[in-house]
């Protein structure tokens, strides 16, 4: 089976679902990029893993990823293998000492599974074909900056102006209110400050 190997280019609020957030896998090396409907737990999942962001208590996906682990199973790879009315199909490629199976997916679970085994992704050549697109990546890159303005985003130089125990303070706030964007520049200006 041929396939098309991806990585998770972003993540944001679908302005076209109410509630829904939209996962852009793009292909390594290409300028094709599939964009995935998820919901917002699954969003949340995979922002926080993808941030380094450890919840109090363990979410589904990290339980799951703890499960595997104490009976040995490993995560070989996620295919996203099918496209069909707007859904994207996925399956699990998992083996333990004496067995390997297949099993199926919702494709947000397959890649919140995925970042945290650190299984690759990928697809196959008739699912890119039916819904990439191809971006051009100066025309993303304008797009972003765009984004950032047009939603306030937190600037370098308004956590520039806090003192620490105030960027703390704003980190569990961020936290607390599951604005993990904020909470994750928050942390890298924090992160900037220790290694002065």
């Amino acid at each position: 089976m041929d396939k098309i190997k991806l990585e998770i280019k972003g993540l944001s609020y679908s302005q076209a679902s109410s509630g829904a957030y939209a996962l852009i896998l793009g292909e390594v090396d290409g300028k094709r990029r599939l964009p995935i409907v998820i919901g917002g737990a699954e969003a949340q999942s995979i922002a926080m893993e993808l941030e380094k962001i450890k919840p109090a208590r363990p979410l589904t996906h990290d339980l799951f990823k703890s499960f595997a682990d104490a009976f040995n199973i490993r995560l070989l790879e996620v295919i996203i293998y099918k496209f069909s009315e707007g859904v994207f199909y996925s399956k699990l490629e998992c083996a333990s000492d004496t067995l390997k199976l297949s099993l199926d997916s919702r494709t947000s679970d397959a890649v919140a599974l995925a970042i945290r085994f650190g299984s690759e992704i990928y697809t196959v050549p008739e699912v890119m074909n039916d819904a990439a697109i191809i971006i051009d990546e100066e025309a993303e890159q304008q797009e972003e900056t765009e984004e950032q303005e047009e939603s306030g985003e937190t600037s370098e130089n308004e956590l520039e102006n806090l003192s620490l125990a105030m960027l703390d303070d704003e980190l569990q706030k961020a936290v607390a209110e599951e604005n993990y964007e904020r909470a994750s520049n928050i942390r890298d200006e924090i992160n900037r400050r220790k290694k002065l």
